[in-house]
């Protein structure tokens, strides 16, 4: 198994236009053998210690093997709407692992 964890910031203003791309994209995870496990939208009062800026959405995916998850990156239909992701993302940090 792979886990993915995604940090995301978005720009200010921008909010609708990344859950329209969401509705697209987590979905999709399914199509290649993922899971959605926590999606998380933390707040200040939720953050106990931090040394970085609060990311807006943080996600936890799992992906039955590598190549499940770039071909989930590679789906046509997703493709078609990484405009929206573009506009609406500032920054993501994407933390690879797996279980221990």
């Amino acid at each position: 198994m792979l886990f993915i964890t995604q940090l995301i910031y978005i720009i200010k203003g921008q909010e609708s236009i990344f859950h329209e791309f969401e509705e697209i994209a987590i979905p999709t995870i399914a199509k290649y053998n993922g899971k959605l496990l926590l999606r998380l939208r933390p707040t200040a009062e939720s953050c106990i210690e931090s040394s970085m800026e609060r990311p807006y959405e943080v996600h936890l995916v799992e992906f039955e093997t590598m190549q499940d998850f770039e071909d989930f990156k590679l789906d046509e239909n997703r493709k078609k709407f990484l405009h929206l992701k573009e506009q609406s993302i500032k920054a993501s940090i994407l933390i690879q692992g797996s279980k221990l």
